[in-house]
């Protein structure tokens, strides 16, 4: 049986909007580190695609996948590929939720506890 998540339910139009807030919410917690000087990470975004350079030269990155309404992750810990469902973006293998996997490879590469709000 699969823990993949169903996004039938989810428009074009839903599924932009939803990864247009998930980005920026990103962005805010990245602008947050710098800010409060929690960690040096550099952002830049490309359309859907946004990347997070931390101090060890290790990077994060974040895409959306219009055609397939869904939002990958890839970090040092692996890749990863989401899809909405229950108002949340989860794992397509196991399930987990996408800002808690987020946080946890972040906060791995940064080498200190990170949140994103």
């Amino acid at each position: 049986m699969s823990t993949a998540p169903d996004d039938t339910a989810l428009s074009d139009a839903r599924y932009h909007a939803e990864t247009a807030a998930l980005l920026a919410r990103i962005e805010a917690a990245a602008d947050r580190w710098l800010e409060e000087d929690i960690v040096d990470v550099d952002t830049h975004r490309t359309g859907g695609l946004l990347e997070l350079g931390f101090p060890d030269g290790s990077k994060i990155i974040v895409n959306t996948q219009p055609p397939l309404h869904e939002v990958w992750l890839a970090a040092r810990g692996g890749g990863f590929h989401y899809r909405w469902s229950a108002g949340q973006w989860l794992d397509t293998r196991d399930g987990s939720e996408f800002i808690a996997a987020l946080t946890r490879h972040a906060s791995a590469q940064a080498n200190k506890a990170l949140t994103i709000d």
